[in-house]
């Protein structure tokens, strides 16, 4: 059975490049770059999927996104596997 998982990203100008990641699980490699906001975007969410994907597959928790978080619409992403 599929199960949505919600987290922030950040998505931001670095330079000469767009970067982003998933505060919650940068430790576990969630951050990308790109040369264009939506390349990056596209990019960042790939990542989380293979992030969880791997996660899941070593019985590791998933971090929860707490619902009491105050964080903007455009900075959330649902990833459902």
């Amino acid at each position: 059975m599929a199960k949505t998982y919600e987290f922030q990203v950040v998505v931001k100008p670095d330079e000469d490049r767009w970067i982003a990641f998933c505060p919650e699980l940068a430790e576990k490699g969630a951050a990308t770059w790109g040369y264009t906001r939506e390349e990056v975007s596209k990019d960042i969410r790939e990542v989380l999927e293979t992030v969880i994907e791997d996660l899941l597959e070593h019985g590791m928790p998933i971090p929860e996104f707490p619902e009491e978080a105050v964080v903007p619409p455009e900075e959330r992403l649902a990833v459902t596997l």
